[in-house]
């Protein structure tokens, strides 16, 4: 209850009174005058030096003083800066500063919000309301316009998210949406069935005008003001838990949110709101708590949630209790889009639950043990799996191998039969076709009336007479004087022509023996090799004892030029005259493989190591330099 001072019109001092309807209105000051706050000489207002509420006596005009501060108050110049207004509640006259923001009424003990009290006495002075509309803050849900009387051509001014319901003797009659609107006749057709609305535009109406936020009110908290009684359902033990979030809350039903909850009040906002008799908050915090405390125990135990591990459930703890308060809210108007569940308070410090935690630590130990020896197992298995697989697949590729290399090995025999095959059957067919001829020829002598014998009876023939011929006339008539150099030419002469037929006489007449030695033995086939098996004299391209190939002949060293010469094989090139380049330096592989003039190793793959820049090192002790200067001292190289 506040407090005033009052100066005694007898001594001049000052006591203090409170205010309210029960509070004495007679005062008994120490000089044993009783002073009546109510009397009509006595004024209120705050004071504009010190602050204090005050009540003082008007008939002292200008002389009047203030009891705290003894500063003028009622002078021409504190009249100028003072204003004027009745009280919300009571309706006393209550004079204040112009820049305060709230006042005491000394009588009701009202808090008036002092600026919107001069703006409605400021409205009621000057005529009445042209333009209705609510720019307050956003916190509200619904806000009550001061001024209760209209004329018709007032602007109604509906900003977005907002609804503006005409009431009149509690029922609700007009809605208007987000717009602007011009209050005449064809506007208001509930309420021209209530009022004789007249034809002039100076008609004026009595009415209470509502403005309903429908923004969504975000980040509102709750929270359980005791302990929410919960039976371990492991355990059986008794623990106490509490609760606290945050929701959403946004208005539905303007209409049954008027009705059921506002009344005939000034508005109403989730908290404690100026100027407004009622708090949403006040109101549900009943119906969240006993939601809270019913559905919190029975979710943990329906869902068998861990207390330990309850934070990973809170949506599931969230979408429960919503689903519970929900119903509540929407029989006022009201919706709940979000609620949350930010924190489950466990009691940390009971033994009971202390124990629940040290088993629930002996549990995850458990499992954790279980866990690691699972994936043991598992990483074993894979393992043995892992080695029987590369066993087998080391045994599959040695298979393949040995199966390729037989494949080879058939392949090549089978090539090498089939190839002498050929030259069998070529042979064959070339025997077969002498053989032919020389029937044929035979044939034909034989049509002729003589045969081979008689051909070569008259080569012979012929060549001794001719070598009788070359003789000297001696010889042939048994004489000597001839020369024996030309009987010897004769004779050779004649000689020389029976080793021409001798061949064909030892084939065809058996009875020329001379012929068999006369025979020249056939002359070494030089594209013959041997094999490493120890087969010798082979002709064919594989060996017919092994199977193994025919070694390639060394190829020339010859090289080709950038020119379009190619197979050089001397040092210069005779096109252009290019040096014939310088062949790649050999390399030994670490795997064994020696000479190897590419960049990779043929048998293992392995890359050409990289010719490591040389280094030296200085005298300062800095070691592997690749640079002229040392890059400690900056020392030349070789200094």
């Amino acid at each position: 209850m506040a407090k005033f001072a009052i100066a005694c019109p007898v001594c001049g001092k000052y006591a203090e009174a409170k205010t309210g309807f029960f509070a004495k209105k007679k005062i008994e000051c120490a000089c044993g005058n009783i002073i009546n706050i109510r009397t009509d000489k006595l004024a209120s207002r705050q004071c504009p030096h010190c602050g204090n509420q005050i009540v003082f006596d008007q008939t002292k005009g200008a002389d009047a003083l203030c009891p705290v501060c003894h500063a003028p108050v009622n002078t021409m110049s504190e009249q100028q800066q003072m204003e004027t207004f009745s009280c919300q509640q009571c309706g006393i006259r209550l004079n204040v500063v112009k820049s305060a923001a709230k006042y005491v009424c000394p009588v009701c003990d009202f808090e008036n919000d002092v600026q919107e009290r001069l703006v409605s006495e400021r409205i009621r002075r000057d005529g009445l309301a042209s333009i209705i509309k609510y720019e307050g803050d956003n916190n509200t849900f619904i806000w009550k316009h001061p001024i209760e009387d209209f004329n018709y051509g007032s602007q109604l001014i509906v900003h977005e998210s907002q609804e503006a319901v005409f009431f009149k003797d509690g029922q609700a009659l007009d809605l208007f949406g987000p717009g602007r609107y011009t209050l005449e006749t064809q506007q208001l057709p509930l309420l021209e069935k209530v009022y004789k609305l007249p034809t002039d535009t100076e008609g004026t109406f009595h009415s209470e005008v509502y403005f309903i936020n429908k923004t969504v009110q975000m980040a509102i908290k709750w929270g359980t003001p005791e302990k929410v009684r919960f039976i371990d359902p492991l355990t059986g033990t008794p623990l106490q838990l509490g609760a606290s979030g945050e929701m959403n809350v946004q208005v539905s039903n303007a209409r049954k949110l008027l009705v059921k909850l506002v009344g005939t009040t000034n508005g109403i906002s989730w908290d404690e709101g100026t100027g407004l008799t009622k708090s949403l908050q006040a109101s549900f915090r009943p119906l969240i708590t006993n939601a809270v405390k019913v559905n919190l125990a029975s979710v943990i135990r329906d869902e068998a949630i861990d207390l330990l591990e309850i934070d990973q459930k809170l949506d599931l703890i969230s979408a429960t209790l919503r689903k519970a308060i929900l119903p509540g809210f929407e029989e006022y108007g009201l919706t709940i889009p979000q609620f949350y569940v930010n924190n489950v308070v466990l009691p940390e410090d009971d033994p009971n639950f202390k124990r629940i935690r040290e088993l629930h630590t002996i549990t995850l130990q458990t499992r954790i043990f279980q866990a690691e020896a699972t994936v043991k197992t598992a990483q074993a298995q894979s393992e043995t799996m892992y080695r029987t697989a590369q066993e087998q697949s080391k045994a599959q590729i040695e298979a393949a191998r040995r199966e390729a290399e037989l494949q080879r090995q058939t392949t090549e025999t089978e090539v090498a039969r089939r190839e002498a095959e050929r030259r069998v059957i070529a042979a064959q067919a070339e025997a077969q076709t002498q053989r032919m001829a020389g029937l044929t020829e035979a044939e034909i002598m034989a049509a002729k009336g003589y045969n081979q014998r008689d051909v070569l009876q008259a080569e012979v023939q012929k060549a001794y007479a001719e070598g009788i011929g070359n003789m000297g006339p001696d010889v042939v008539n048994g004489g000597g004087s001839g020369g024996l150099m030309g009987d010897m030419l004769g004779l050779g002469v004649g000689m020389a022509a029976m080793n021409a037929v001798a061949p064909q006489i030892g084939n065809m007449m058996g009875q020329f023996s001379f012929g068999q030695q006369l025979q020249q033995t056939p002359a070494a086939n030089p594209d013959t090799w041997d094999c490493a098996c120890g087969q010798k004299g082979i002709a064919s391209k594989f060996c017919p004892n092994c199977g193994t190939k025919k070694p390639e002949p060394d190829a020339p060293n010859t090289w080709d030029c950038a020119c379009g010469q190619k197979g050089n094989a001397g040092k210069f090139c005779p096109n252009c005259g290019e040096k014939k380049p310088e062949a790649p330096a050999a390399w030994d592989c670490a795997c064994g493989q020696k000479g190897i003039t590419g960049k990779f190793c043929p048998n293992c793959g392995t890359k050409k190591p990289e010719p490591q820049p040389a280094t030296w090192d200085c005298v300062c002790g800095n070691t592997g330099i690749t640079g002229n200067f040392c890059d400690n001292c900056g020392r030349k190289k070789g200094e």
